[in-house]
């Protein structure tokens, strides 16, 4: 075991070219998504708790179940879709970059959303009638809101990050676990280990939990700041 765990370190220390592929491969698909899911949900969260519709209590309550939404599923949904025989085949995303991400965006979107919501609902409620008296816009509110919530939304995002870089079942459905193209950290540490190439598998698992620590504390600082 020992020589195990010193020849992963070593791949790392090395600069191995084959680690460093999959590991930016992973974090450049598990960025962009993280983007676009924040560019939907962020809004979408804000616009959830500012506005009162009919039904609200029971759209808030699907977008807390479908943050337990299983990652096959949701990859099974997207493969229908963008498959050849699906509405969307002749795009060619399915086995690709694009494809993980669009996986990734609807996997992200409901924990984003959700959160952001949370955050914002935690706000006093004393802090909006004041700005009001105050003579505060709408618009000055909704600014003001969303300073006071900004750690909040920030570890949200660090949430939706550290959730999308960790799946295994979108990335592996829709991005094929293609060598040199789309294979990710997660789906190489399932492909090497039942390989029985434990060197590998197991210096991507020492990246990804150092990136799950420093998202962890980063999201442990913030909170803590806002304190």
């Amino acid at each position: 075991m020992g020589s195990v765990v010193s020849e992963a370190v070593k791949l790392i220390v090395s600069g191995d070219r084959e680690v460093l592929f999959i590991a930016f491969t992973s974090l450049r698909i598990a960025l962009t998504s993280t983007v676009l899911a924040s560019l939907i949900s962020v809004p979408l969260g804000v616009f959830l708790h500012f506005t009162s519709f009919p039904f609200k209590r029971g759209v808030v309550s699907v977008l807390h179940a479908l943050m337990a939404l299983p990652t096959v599923v949701i990859g099974l949904l997207v493969f229908s879709f963008i498959s050849r025989s699906g509405p969307f085949g002749s795009l060619i995303l399915l086995f690709s970059p694009a494809g993980i991400v669009i996986g990734q965006v609807i996997l992200a979107s409901p924990i984003l959303t959700s959160l952001v919501y949370t955050g914002l609902s935690k706000i006093d409620p004393r802090f909006h009638e004041t700005l009001i008296t105050l003579g505060a816009r709408k618009g000055d509110v909704l600014t003001a809101s969303l300073s006071e919530a900004r750690y909040v939304i920030i570890s949200a995002v660090l949430a939706g990050f550290g959730r999308v870089v960790g799946e295994v079942g979108v990335s592996m459905m829709l991005g094929g676990n293609i060598r040199w193209y789309t294979r990710t950290m997660t789906t190489s540490i399932a492909l090497e280990t039942s390989k029985g190439e434990f060197e590998l598998g197991l210096s991507l698992g020492l990246i990804l939990m150092i990136l799950a620590l420093m998202i962890n504390a980063a999201t442990h600082i913030l909170l803590k700041s806002e304190d």
